[in-house]
């Protein structure tokens, strides 16, 4: 029997597909919902509690309360000033002294070495329990880039490959090898609003969505859903092209459904297919 698991949940769907997961394996869950965060209507009637993002202390005290082993840290979280964060003796031990001026890899990671070796919890990845939902290798539906955009998957590799070691994003739009935008704090749907107006001339570009080298994956693996092939669409894209067993996809079947309506090629990379030595590593 799987140990409990305790679910640190953020925005969007992820928490929601994590609880679904675990009700449907008979797995014990236990949520901690973060205020101003997470989706009230995705947390539902599970076990939870409603907690501060600066209050580290009182989530470790619920987690351990409830008999909580495995830790996943699921969705999209506002990176709050520190007046707003107000952290508390426990939560400081995350932070340390000036990670707040640090990348997201560099908090990420600080809370990933805090739980484990200092708070004796074991964190994984979403994909450790939602297996089924990683990327495959390969197209997804019944449309394949076409040989040219094959120069555009490359230089989306190659500008996230250099651009990793800064911590800006994890997905870039390049059209006929031009670089039309790339991912910072706005996430990848607001990119894709802000590259349409910037298309060019001609055959569409591709989005290619890939965790940054090195990242740590198990808190911030990167993921596409129904509304990112909308988003693909509505700015003229032709394809999508995301990292294969490093990408969560959700509603995999309504979506390539809907990307063979629209005529759209989504598929999945091993990065290395492309730039030789992008590090990823799971």
């Amino acid at each position: 029997m799987a140990p409990k698991l305790g679910i640190l949940a953020g925005g969007g769907p992820l928490p929601g597909y994590l609880i679904e997961s675990c009700r449907a394996t008979g797995r014990d869950v236990f949520v901690i919902a973060f205020e101003g965060q997470a989706d009230p209507s995705v947390i539902g009637n599970t076990d939870h509690a409603w907690v501060r993002l600066g209050a580290a202390g009182t989530a470790l005290d619920h987690l351990r309360a409830e008999g909580v082993e495995e830790i996943v840290m699921a969705g999209p979280v506002r990176r709050p000033s520190l007046r707003e964060l107000r952290p508390d003796r426990r939560a400081a031990k995350f932070l340390g002294l000036g990670l707040l001026n640090k990348g997201d890899d560099g908090l990420l990671g600080s809370i990933v070495n805090t739980l484990e070796k200092e708070e004796g919890f074991r964190v994984i990845g979403a994909n450790d329990v939602l297996f089924d939902l990683t990327a495959p290798e390969g197209p997804f539906g019944r449309f394949q880039p076409a040989e040219d955009i094959e120069s555009d998957i490359t230089r989306g590799v190659s500008v996230l490959q250099s651009i990793g070691a800064l911590d800006i994003g994890q997905a870039v739009v390049v059209q006929q090898g031009i670089v039309l935008g790339i991912e910072a704090a706005e996430g990848t749907h607001n990119l894709l609003e802000r590259c349409g107006p910037l298309r060019r001339e001609g055959r569409g570009g591709v989005l290619v969505k890939l965790p940054k080298p090195g990242q740590e994956t198990r808190v911030d693996m990167p993921s596409i859903g129904i509304d990112t092939i909308k988003a693909a669409h509505a700015a003229g894209l032709t394809g999508i092209a995301v990292g294969a067993g490093v990408t969560l996809v959700f509603d995999r079947e309504e979506l390539v459904n809907l990307a063979d309506a629209e005529e759209l090629f989504v598929i999945g990379i091993r990065a290395t297919d492309y730039v030789e030595g992008y590090d990823i590593s799971l």
